[in-house]
């Protein structure tokens, strides 16, 4: 390594001597920079070789211009990579394949290992099928283990097999959680050459919420599997240097808000800004009134509000909670000493030069909730019930127009009743029914689902507590969910339920109903589980609008449950509340909640609790004993863990017969040398889509129905419905992947109009099929395809089977409005081309039927733009110019390979 600017120096922290590379040799240029381009700053002086960083990098980085649009292209070398299991397992899955490229190419194997720490948490496979009763949660446990039989076998394979990977095992608690409880080392320690050296933890993750760990001051965000493959073999991230927004944050929150409210302002304000791409930073003498639990849910909601990162700078606060996690006394010094060294500490009344301002003054914020579809969507929740209502009414006249013929619309409308195929009398909007022996009315607007679940607020006491509190005064009221809700409690750490057992608070969320039902992501990534046959069936038959409130960061179309048409994000106390209600389309302010066994009607205000109740609490309740406890054996698991065996082995042995690991198709065929550019001409429109479409759209997720492709694959291989299992179980499968790409139930392609899900039209006979018995028919004839979009195409979690997929099915480029940076990466990192309309230009302006035949003309090595010819079929063609989306020149050398696994594959090949 080189050390260009002489800033490796030594320092005695604590007693400690460490090397590190030291920002104040830099002087004035160095200080004024942002706490988080401070970090990119020491990455670039660590690695700087010459080759990857050079000299003129760390330069450019330096004269950082605040206003300046992003040019200058650094390499970011990540300190380790975290992941979940749904994306991690995929990415294992692949570097096992790359193992048995590597052999079949002459190269050595045991080359492909993760280069630095690889640290991946069971957290995604936990489903909530059982719930409501005591023994919910060792039955989900139970059911978790008999579904992920296979998938738990190879990542044990995986743990002994590669080097540096270490896996956290089920009913652990959620990834990001796991992270900021303990695997967090806020700054490193490491042995290089006999000397200890210094530097702050850095990471990338294969989940988006991986910002939340922004809170504690440690730089990271999501990226897709495959570029955290690349990560974990010692390739760089790429990436321009961006723009860094501050956001000032003054006051503090006022009685009656929570956390959860303030992240959804703020979350509201950010997307409202325009913080695509950039950096936000977290600045101001707020921040001493502000938790780190605070600070992790606003780090969480990053992809929310659009951007790379939303980070905190280090501070008193970060190190109480280290303290209060459990870290020790030597690291505790480290971590002070070291970000007091680098200008990395925060101080009263610091402010950074930024590219731009935004200031929140706490007190202003309000009690929220967001939805029905997006997170960006906050509602005051004074406002909630009317505006739910008027949500309500659009999607009412909708089902109306969809489902009914004008008169039978009128009938309905008048409050009468519709006729359905069978001839019997069938209400919209409304039912009857027996369900847990009582008589029940199940009306649009009901809530049926009721989580107090993800890592966004799990992670944090307050809430989780309040949430408690309106649990007890609702017990002792005597009241209790209505019937058709169901309501689950899945905290993020063991730790949680520690404290609400000492604060003798556990029972009372029991008694309504929200018993622990696993320690993992469930409701908010679709993982909620069956609703009851009677409300399911009763939800279909009468076609009713019904909505779920979750404690989560995503409520995207089709995500929690395919039953449920609205969702809202909220905090765990509201979600409570509105379990009591039953309905959403409810003034929670003026209405009451319910009734009590005396008919006396009760408000939210009758079970709210006090900002200083809840603080006591916490003060309590919350202690260093629980962190040590629970975290003391984090990688031993339980007994039906340790059972599970595995056979010790180089290369992993394929079963030919699993639905659940197969080998990756990914390096079939592969050359020791580039394919170079491909030529795309005679291309056809496997989906044309509108604005907002979501890698929840794209990738495959949730529960598998028996009458899709998926399904259908799987019992042509003997697996019977009851045990598909989730989409997100089986990523290490690509057959079943694969046929489940772009069939969400709620995808609207624009192709085959009046459809609703996987549907499409095949071009150019014009027969409507699934979108994957298109593409294969398009593969029989070698006809190339391509996705045309709208604007933010690819917004939502890190999917990276939403680029894998969409190249299986034989999708060679996408022309959309705009890209979700992770999904535009991850398309390259597949060898899919991203190609962007030139501004105003859509497929709506141009008037693109979908019908035609595309050919792209002059792709080049950099090129910023290429021709587009669309042929129609009476030979007319429109030629049009689009914007070529790979941004930098590393993006350019995965393109070329064919992909980013191909490139690092064929450079250590070139190395053996």
């Amino acid at each position: 390594m080189q050390n260009s600017f002489d800033t490796l120096t030594q320092l005695t922290i604590d007693q400690q001597q460490v090397h590190l590379y030291s920002l104040e040799r830099l002087g004035a240029k160095a200080r004024r920079l942002p706490f988080a381009l401070k970090i990119l700053l020491e990455n670039l002086l660590r690695h700087e070789d010459g080759r990857t960083v050079r000299k003129e990098d760390i330069e450019q980085l330096l004269n950082w211009e605040a206003k300046a649009t992003p040019k200058a292209e650094i390499a970011f070398t990540p300190a380790r990579v975290v992941m979940q299991d749904f994306t991690g397992v995929p990415a294992i899955v692949d570097l096992a394949a790359m193992r048995e490229a590597m052999a079949k190419l002459g190269g050595d194997p045991n080359r492909i290992n993760p280069l630095s720490p690889a640290e991946l948490v069971i957290d995604h496979s936990v489903q909530v099928d059982e719930y409501g009763h005591a023994g919910a949660f060792d039955l989900n446990a139970k059911l978790e283990y008999q579904r992920n039989k296979e998938r738990y076998e190879f990542l044990r394979w995986g743990q002994s097999a590669f080097d540096n990977l270490t896996v956290v095992p089920p009913a652990t608690g959620i990834v990001h959680q796991v992270n900021l409880e303990y695997l967090a080392r806020v700054v490193f320690k490491n042995t290089e050459q006999g000397e200890a050296i210094a530097y702050p933890d850095t990471l990338v993750g294969t989940d988006s919420h991986t910002t939340m760990i922004n809170g504690l001051g440690v730089l990271g965000w999501g990226v897709g599997g495959i570029e955290a493959e690349a990560a974990m073999l010692g390739q760089p991230i790429s990436l321009l240097i961006p723009q860094v927004v501050g956001f000032k944050l003054e006051g503090k929150l006022p009685e009656g808000t929570t956390a959860t409210d303030l992240v959804l302002t703020i979350t509201h304000r950010l997307r409202q800004h325009g913080v695509v791409g950039k950096f936000v930073e977290f600045f101001g003498d707020g921040l001493a009134q502000l938790p780190l639990a605070d600070r992790a849910t606003i780090a969480n909601m990053a992809p929310e509000y659009g951007a790379t990162c939303g980070i905190f700078p280090i501070d008193e606060e970060t190190i109480s909670y280290l303290r209060l996690t459990n870290r020790s006394k030597e690291q505790l010094a480290l971590i002070e000493g070291y970000a007091k060294h680098q200008g990395m500490w925060r101080e009263a009344g610091d402010e950074p030069q930024y590219s731009d301002v935004l200031t929140l003054d706490l007190s202003s914020v309000v009690p929220c909730i967001a939805g029905p579809t997006r997170p960006q969507d906050s509602i005051n929740l004074d406002e909630a019930g009317s505006e739910i209502k008027n949500h309500l009414k659009v999607m009412q006249d909708q089902r109306n127009e969809s489902h009914l013929s004008k008169d039978e619309a009128q009938i309905v409308a008048e409050g009468g009743q519709s006729k359905d195929p069978l001839g019997e009398a069938q209400v919209f909007g409304f039912a009857e029914l027996e369900y847990d022996n009582q008589n029940i009315q199940l009306e649009d607007g009901a809530c049926v689902i009721a989580a107090i679940t993800s890592c966004t607020n799990t992670s944090n006491p307050s809430v989780i507590l309040a949430a408690a509190l309106v649990a007890k005064k609702a017990n002792e009221l005597g009241i209790k969910p209505k019937p058709w809700v169901k309501t689950s409690l899945a905290p993020g750490s063991k730790v949680v339920t520690d404290y609400l057992k000492q604060a003798d608070l556990l029972t009372h969320l029991e008694a309504l109903g929200f018993n622990l039902v696993g320690y993992g992501c469930t409701t908010c990534i679709g993982n909620s589980g069956p609703l009851p046959k009677e409300i399911s069936d009763a939800v279909n038959r009468h076609k009713l609008i019904v909505s779920s409130v979750l404690s989560g960061n995503r409520n995207f179309e089709g995500r929690i449950h395919q039953d449920v048409r609205m969702n809202f994000l909220a905090s765990p106390p509201l979600v409570v509340a509105y379990a009591l209600a039953g309905r959403t389309n409810i003034d929670v302010y003026n209405e009451p909640l319910c009734q009590n066994a005396n008919g006396d009607d009760i408000y939210l205000k009758d079970i709210w609790p006090s900002v200083s109740e809840v603080q006591q609490l916490v003060d309590e309740t919350v202690t260093q004993a629980m962190f040590a406890k629970n975290y003391a054996e984090v990688y031993s698991g339980d007994d039906n863990w340790q059972q599970i065996s595995t056979q010790a082995s180089e290369l992993y042995p394929w079963q030919e017969d699993s639905t659940y690991i197969r080998h990756a198709p990914f390096f079939a065929n592969m050359s020791k040398n580039p394919p170079g550019l491909p030529h795309i001409k005679g291309a056809r429109c496997l989906a044309k889509l509108g604005d907002s479409v979501t890698t929840d759209h794209i990738s495959p997720a949730g529960n598998i129905k028996a009458q899709s492709p998926a399904g259908s694959y799987l019992q042509q291989q003997g697996v019977k419905a009851s045990e598909f299992n989730s989409y997100g179980s089986r990523r290490g499968n690509h057959e079943v992947m694969m046929r489940g790409t772009f069939a969400n139930v709620r995808l609207r392609n624009q192709l085959a109009p009046g459809t609703e899900g996987g549907v499409t039209r095949l071009i150019p006979d014009g027969k409507t099929m699934s979108i994957f018995d298109a593409a294969m028919s398009y593969q029989e004839t070698n006809t190339p395809l391509i996705i045309l979009a709208g604007k933010e195409y690819g917004t939502g979690s890190s999917r990276d089977w939403a680029a894998k997929g969409s190249l299986l099915l034989g999708v060679k480029a996408v022309i959309a409005q705009s890209y979700e940076r992770i999904h535009r990466s991850n398309l390259i990192g597949m060898g899919v081309l991203p190609l962007q309309f030139k501004h105003p230009d859509s497929h709506e302006s141009l008037n693109l039927s979908g019908e035609e035949s595309f050919e792209v003309m002059g792709l080049c090595d950099n090129c910023d733009e290429v021709k587009i010819i669309a042929s129609k079929e009476d030979g007319k063609q429109l030629e049009f110019l689009v914007d070529v989306r790979i941004d930098t020149p590393k993006e350019w050398d995965y393109y070329q390979h064919g992909g980013i696994l191909q490139y690092v594959l064929r450079n250590m090949l070139e190395n053996d």
